[in-house]
């Protein structure tokens, strides 16, 4: 009763019965239809099929057309399109229309098993074999609701996303999420910074070389697009990609294969490609410092993250979160806020959002009294707070004020330090009386020692 169908869509008979034959060989029972009038006669009397593969070309329309109706009358149902060779126009117009997938003529039978296995991952007949995801953007807000409503159709798809945002909003939680979320969650996640990467190493990092290859390759290496095969990787701070890397990635894909350096053979790949970066692309794109090709090819579609201060509503509930954390990561008891550090926070900026947020609760344990932390605690004062005019001028005092905080952090850090170590001496640096001097527990105490250093 479980036995997986399909829907092949194709006005060509040979490569109907090609398909066909392929996924009955893979256990998947197949409906045929030769346009899209029969297509869609086929989906009302079987509106439970688990994946449809149409042409792109048909007598009575488009398989995008094919592909809107699916997505707006069955989104649960994964459609992918077969698309002329090297036609990356329509590959990504298929994606943007709601496509789980495409593959070129001809027809690759072992990326069509591939994509057929993977796509079948998304039914709901296989739902209560895949683990609930764990990850999740905390908060209650519209916007984060909304954020993770999208996060939840796009992790239905493998089209590539481009994630933008300001620096802290969590563009990798939510690339994690897309990932953890969708069919590839059994597969690795893997996250590369395009900006922490030598130049001179980046084509091996990514592609892998053969022994020899170059001085210094004393052994073959794997790079990321293998590392990732099957599953996702995720490229953080893509702006950051020199030009004549963008050329060779744009390459691998575009062609879902990769050649390590000193390789005779290119090596097919089957990675989902998710991008972040906090600049702006298409400025970049008009400056010519980054490839418009491959920005057409990763911004298939975006998602933008919200900045903390868009939601400011979700500022108790995260620092609770936080909160609750930092205490077990410390092994103390959850701290307290007094009522003047929470008004402070619902009106700070937070330049630099949920992980600034972080770093300021982080401070302010260490900081505060009694486990209770006040105002004075969160060192605010240096930074913007906002308001109507704050906000009117956000850019530029929002620079200033990640300037100032940067600056603000080893200032604190000595602060900490002069604290800590004032306590051990006066308590001849037995560390369980230096941890009651300062109204923490031993084990924060331990935390901090070495996170500091000491």
């Amino acid at each position: 009763m479980n036995q997986p169908t399909a829907l092949v869509v194709d006005d060509e008979p040979d490569i109907c019965e090609l398909l066909e034959l392929t996924l009955l060989r893979m256990g998947v029972d197949c409906y045929t239809a030769s346009s899209i009038t029969a297509a869609k006669a086929v989906l009302l009397q079987h509106p439970d099929i688990d994946l449809c593969l149409t042409d792109m070309k048909l007598p009575d329309g488009n398989g995008i057309d094919l592909v809107q109706h699916i997505q707006n009358r069955y989104p649960s149902i994964p459609s992918a399109v077969i698309t002329a060779h090297g036609n990356m126009e329509s590959a990504v117009m298929a994606l943007k229309a709601g496509a789980f997938d495409f593959v070129s003529k001809p027809v690759d039978l072992t990326m069509l098993r591939t994509l057929v296995t993977t796509a079948l991952k998304l039914s709901p007949k296989q739902k209560n074999e895949k683990p609930e995801a764990a990850l999740t953007l905390l908060g209650e807000s519209r916007p984060i609701c909304d954020t993770r409503t999208i996060i939840a159709k796009l992790a239905r798809s493998q089209a590539p996303v481009h994630i933008s945002g300001e620096s802290g909003t969590g563009k990798e939680l939510a690339a994690r999420m897309i990932h953890e979320q969708g069919a590839r969650a059994d597969k690795f996640f893997i996250a590369v910074n395009c900006g922490a990467i030598p130049e001179a190493l980046m084509e091996s990092e990514f592609f892998g070389h053969i022994k020899g290859s170059f001085t210094g390759a004393s052994s073959k290496k794997e790079g990321l697009f293998q590392a990732a095969d099957g599953g996702t990787l995720f490229l953080d701070e893509v702006a950051d990609l020199p030009l004549n890397m963008q050329v060779k990635l744009l390459r691998a894909i575009q062609e879902k294969a990769v050649r390590p350096i000193g390789a005779q053979q290119e090596i097919k790949i089957d990675v989902r490609i998710l991008s972040a970066t906090h600049k702006d692309l298409a400025q970049l794109v008009k400056e010519g410092k980054f490839r418009q090709d491959l920005f057409y090819r990763i911004n298939v579609i975006e998602l933008h993250i919200p900045a903390l201060r868009e939601r400011a509503e979700d500022i108790p509930l995260l620092t609770n979160h936080i909160l609750k954390q930092l205490a077990s990561e410390a092994g103390e008891a959850i701290p307290t806020l007094d009522k003047e550090a929470c008004d402070a926070l619902s009106r700070y900026h937070f330049p630099g959002n949920v992980r600034e947020l972080e770093n300021i609760l982080e401070r302010a344990m260490t900081l505060c009294e009694e486990n209770h932390i006040r105002r004075e605690n969160l060192q605010l004062e240096p930074c913007v707070t906002s308001s109507p005019t704050a906000q009117a001028d956000s850019t530029s005092m929002s620079t200033v004020a990640t300037d100032e905080t940067k600056a603000l952090d080893p200032l604190l850090g000595d602060i900490e330090k002069e604290r800590i170590m004032k306590a051990l001496e006066e308590s001849r640096y037995n560390k369980t009386a230096a941890a009651k001097r300062l109204g923490i527990s031993f084990g924060a105490l331990r935390y901090r020692m070495k996170k500091l250093g000491l």
